[in-house]
């Protein structure tokens, strides 16, 4: 049986109330009183019951966490990192796997059921309308790996997805390319939409430079794998930005299952840096994402909600940068 606070109380001769001041973040209790109740709880065993304590506090310290790509391996360390640390705050993550939903109200009467003190949109794909329904309920939210912008409806943490697709189409013309092709994530995608515009208004700056552009169903190796075999049926661009290094390594499965090789025959830089991207066998060149510290930014900024819950959405912006492997070919000159 579970130690109770009654027994905690009648160990150190005090009250419920003064045991339940003493486990209570804020509340009022005598150094004296403190010292009798911890000491009574630890001869005993006793934890606090978090649920008890919301009763009394109002507030659950439980955090949603809401993401739509279960199918991207990056999300994987996402999940790891923002799981340390919200715990390591004293809050706990409540996953939420929202894959092919779109309608925002399901999501907030879920998080509303579970009486969710705030709510972390791990999404680079949802719409900045998505987290804003949040919000508008009056549960306080981060949108992290959200669209940037200069003046944000909701507090967002991320990338700036233009400039990436920038940074991409400079790489491509530095190395001499003189036929690349964007190969972007769902269309729909803000991030794909934003990659997408970032690439093409750099390479509008080369019309010497052939480009083309088509798009998988989905960030998944899958669908990277897919869309570029159906591209090798075809005349292909000598290079490609995937958008994402997990479209990445489906595309480079389907290049090497062709008889081509990378980058001799096509080349190929993605974006994000997730761990894999570095294995001897995939050594992808890909432009690195923060992915830390937007994670850790973004708990920064939930916690300060809870706090102030008012507090006016700000964007936090982080730069990327390219990480050179091998699968474009050298610099020239």
């Amino acid at each position: 049986m579970a130690v109770t606070l009654k027994e905690v109380a009648e160990r150190a001769g005090v009250s419920r109330s003064a045991v339940s001041r003493t486990f209570t973040k804020g509340a009022s209790v005598s150094a004296k009183t403190r010292r009798k109740v911890e000491k009574a709880a630890n001869e005993l065993g006793y934890h606090p019951n978090a649920l008890a304590s919301s009763l009394t506090t109002g507030r659950t310290k439980l955090i949603g966490l809401v993401s739509n790509n279960f199918h991207n391996p990056i999300f994987l360390e996402v999940f790891d990192l923002f799981t340390r640390g919200l715990q390591d705050c004293g809050l706990r993550p409540l996953l939420v796997n929202l894959s092919d939903e779109v309608n925002p109200q399901d999501s907030v009467r879920m998080m509303a059921q579970y009486s969710v003190d705030g709510v972390v949109v791990a999404s680079s794909t949802l719409p900045p309308g998505f987290s804003k329904a949040f919000r508008d309920f009056g549960i306080p939210v981060v949108h992290a790996f959200g669209r940037s912008s200069s003046s944000p409806q909701v507090h967002v943490v991320g990338i700036d997805n233009v400039e990436c697709g920038r940074m991409a189409a400079r790489e491509l013309v530095a190395r001499g390319y003189d036929d690349v092709g964007f190969l972007g994530g769902p269309e729909q995608a803000t991030s794909t939409q934003d990659r997408y515009t970032g690439f093409m208004s750099e390479m509008a700056q080369h019309p010497h430079i052939k480009t083309s552009y088509s798009y998988a169903d989905a960030y998944s190796f899958d669908a990277g794998r897919r869309e570029m075999l159906r591209l090798l049926k075809e005349p292909t661009a000598q290079a490609y930005f995937c958008g994402d290094d997990v479209l990445s390594i489906g595309a480079l499965s389907a290049i090497e299952d062709s008889d081509l090789s990378c980058p001799d025959d096509i080349g190929i830089i993605g974006l994000n840096d997730m761990e894999m991207s570095g294995w001897e066998n995939i050594n992808l060149t890909t432009i690195h994402q923060p992915i830390r510290q937007i994670i850790t930014s973004s708990i920064e900024l939930m916690v300060a909600m809870l706090d102030e819950p008012e507090r006016l959405p700000e964007a936090r912006i982080f730069p990327c940068s390219v990480v050179e492997r091998g699968t474009l070919r050298a610099i020239k000159g």
